[in-house]
């Protein structure tokens, strides 16, 4: 969505409050600021190593 999409969606009072209140908040620590980073560089986490194929067995044959 664009700067104007959302203008037109929210309203001028509406963006205008919203930008009140961030500039409002205080600026993130550096411990929070390097969670993020690493959290939005890799969002689902570590890719885990696949299983070894002979290590898997069809649900038939596990009992």
């Amino acid at each position: 969505m664009t700067r104007e999409e959302r203008l037109a969606v929210l309203g001028a009072d509406t963006v205008a409050a919203i930008r009140e209140r961030v500039a409002l908040a205080p600026d993130p620590d550096a411990e929070l600021v390097e969670d993020l980073r690493r959290i939005m560089t890799c969002p689902a986490g570590e890719i885990p190593e696949p299983a070894p194929t002979d290590a898997v067995r069809p649900v038939a044959d596990a009992a």
